[in-house]
């Protein structure tokens, strides 16, 4: 394995660790790490993900971004998010199988990067370089709103889109995954009904509405909690790269 740093910004935190496997690629995974979207949480979270994937010869990006507290918020996070995964398409790596794999904040970022090339024109992540084959969202946050009522993580989706869904109506359209149903991408959710940091719910709601929009969805549930799903002994952790192989072809596992 070799790890290779990369700048995709001149900010300190617009970077991402590349890990190429030993041998030939099966294709590229974007880990995006979580921690409510806040400064504190780095990608030292993703670290044992991205090991993990490059010996099973996966390349890993492991990426980085703006997070509330050095920058991040509404649209700072977004941008970097999307200029993360665009800035594959100059490195040496394989762009035509890329799975997104998130793990809670970084669940939702994941998601709504899967949805990116139906945003419209001029606004934060329109027009992806860098199409997502597939997408894991691991415990992820991928109803907004729903989450921001509820107070999860202390209010953090107000801290990251600056307000409550009633406030900006327009802000949470662009940025909540369950409003974006149904996106190209199969969305495979893998969550514990134990997390006590994000709500099970969060999983069952946003599968069930893609389904109803006519999307490809579905939820996979694990034993354990929400950090269960980022330990790569873990059988929930086997889920996610057991089902890899399908989502670099954009089919869902079967």
């Amino acid at each position: 394995m070799r790890l290779e740093h990369h700048a995709y910004g001149p900010d300190p935190s617009q970077f991402g660790e590349l890990t190429r496997p030993a041998g030939a690629s099966r294709g590229t995974v974007v880990v995006v790490h979580g921690g409510f979207w806040r400064a504190r949480y780095d990608l030292d979270l993703g670290r044992p993900l991205a090991a993990d994937l490059a010996a099973r010869g996966w390349t890993a990006w492991n990426l980085e971004y703006r997070r509330v507290g050095d920058g991040g918020g509404w649209p700072t996070t977004f941008d970097d998010v999307a200029a993360g995964i665009d800035h594959l398409a100059a490195l040496d790596v394989d762009t035509a199988a890329v799975v997104a794999v998130g793990h809670s904040a970084g669940g939702h970022l994941a998601t709504w990067a899967a949805g990116r090339r139906q945003l419209p024109d001029g606004v934060p992540g329109a027009g992806p370089r860098v199409h997502l084959a597939g997408v894991v969202a691991q415990a992820g946050v991928v109803d907004l709103a729903t989450a921001a009522r509820q107070g999860a993580g202390g209010g953090a989706v107000l801290d990251l889109l600056g307000g409550g869904p009633d406030d900006l109506p327009e802000r949470y359209r662009l940025a909540d995954p369950i409003q974006s149903v149904p996106i190209a991408a199969p969305v495979l959710a893998v969550h514990a009904r134990g997390d006590a940091n994000v709500p099970f719910a969060q999983s069952t709601a946003y599968v069930a509405a893609a389904v109803r929009a006519g999307g490809r969805a579905v939820l996979r549930e694990v034993d354990g909690d929400h950090f269960t799903v980022i330990d790569p002994a873990s059988a929930a952790w086997q889920v996610v790269v057991d089902a890899l192989p399908a989502l670099a072809v954009g089919r869902l596992p079967g």
